[in-house]
């Protein structure tokens, strides 16, 4: 990556040099809705991200410039400070901070400045990625490293729901901090055990086609959390050790359908085949077998669309058309209602898809997606 802009912003801003690192955003190739079910996600970090310059300047205070900014790149706010930064993006640092702080970590001032190349509102979790840059940089700087990954990843998510207002599980700040170039991770979200599972299918990309339609979620997220809750429990009435849906089966469910409402039922469907759809992902990355892994992201797009209703016309016509040009793979990827597609593309058919999708997309809706290709590549890092 070129580092040279930031490099030279960082002198003109605070007359030296620093050191520099880099986190991640992430895809999550299967596995959508199941964390708060106590299920696996399958994410993994991308080659695009934020890169940090910081340095040490002996006092308490931190001086930040974010060269994307375009209103109000520069801030300042001492390590005294108890209220948060009234700019958004300074209350991600601000919070990583206060969250190594908590956990006994001495701070003292510091300069910084980043810069990134991860697509903002495109489901690549840039948050994630500045979170863990900070958390990392400041790990190594302060604590010798001494704060291991896992802990670097709480931090994150700790940030985000104690100074952004944002719930969120642990999925993007792990994938930032645990990527790893040519796997994906397979996250349980109950137990927070992890497994690499090979990730380099020769002969195939990996793109993002950004609808360009806004990502929304709010109540319609946690109306589709109470479905599942719904039914975990008219099963736990049934059955002992049922908790979350993990811990169904399609027998169980089907025990009860008279119970739910359909739209519930269907939800609660969609989750438990996901469940399996993951573990077959699994036996299909270890045996090379992407026309597999293709074959389950788009059960899983239209599982999302038509049973779990987080789609939108846009996202299935991208999906569609996918299907159209031959794509192995293609679904929604994040909780939907908006963003991106994601899609395992033959580099053969790679070019004829891309513009065939934009051009066609273009003609329907009036605008023209962003595509982004992506590599998956390491987690948070120093840079020499």
């Amino acid at each position: 990556m070129d580092t040279t802009i930031l490099r030279n912003r960082f002198r003109e801003q605070y007359g030296n040099s620093g050191d520099l690192y880099f986190s991640p955003g992430r895809i999550n190739l299967i596995g959508e809705h199941t964390d708060y079910n106590g299920g696996f996600v399958f994410p993994g970090a991308v080659d695009k991200g934020i890169t940090l310059e910081i340095s040490v300047n002996g006092s308490r205070l931190v001086r930040l410039l974010a060269i994307d900014q375009s209103d109000a790149p520069y801030l300042e706010f001492s390590l005294d400070d108890q209220e948060k930064p009234d700019l958004h993006w300074a209350c991600y640092i601000f919070g990583v901070c206060k969250e190594l702080e908590k956990r006994g970590v001495c701070l003292t001032g510091f300069n910084a400045a980043f810069t990134g190349d991860v697509p903002l509102g495109a489901g690549m979790s840039s948050s994630a990625a500045l979170e863990s840059v900070f958390a990392f940089a400041l790990n190594d700087k302060f604590a010798g490293g001494s704060v291991d990954r896992f802990e670097l990843a709480k931090i994150g998510q700790a940030t985000e729901h104690n100074y952004c207002g944002v719930k969120c599980g642990i999925m993007d700040q792990f994938a930032s901090v645990f990527g790893k170039e040519g796997n994906l991770i397979r996250l349980d979200c109950r137990s927070l055990e992890y497994e690499y599972f090979p990730f380099d299918p020769k002969g195939y990309r990996l793109v993002l086609i950004n609808s360009c339609v806004s990502h929304s979620l709010g109540g319609e997220y946690n109306e589709r959390r109470e479905s599942c809750e719904k039914a975990v429990a008219l099963m736990a009435k049934r059955w002992k050790g049922v908790e979350t849906l993990r811990d169904a089966s399609h027998d169980m469910l089907d025990a009860v359908k008279s119970e739910l409402d359909n739209e519930d039922w269907l939800r609660a469907k969609y989750i438990l085949d996901e469940k399996e759809r993951v573990l077959a992902v699994c036996d299909a990355l270890n045996a090379g077998d992407y026309d597999t892994v293709g074959k389950k992201m788009y059960e899983t797009h239209w599982g999302l669309s038509r049973e779990y209703t987080v789609s939108c016309p846009e996202l299935d016509f991208l999906v569609e058309t996918a299907q159209e040009c031959g794509v192995t793979g293609s679904r929604i990827m994040g909780g939907g209602f908006g963003g991106c597609t994601i899609n395992l593309v033959r580099e053969t058919l790679c070019d004829k898809f891309i513009s065939k999708a934009t051009r066609e997309y273009s003609k329907r809706f009036g605008v023209i997606p962003k595509v982004y290709h992506v590599v998956i590549g390491d987690g948070s890092r120093k840079l020499k």
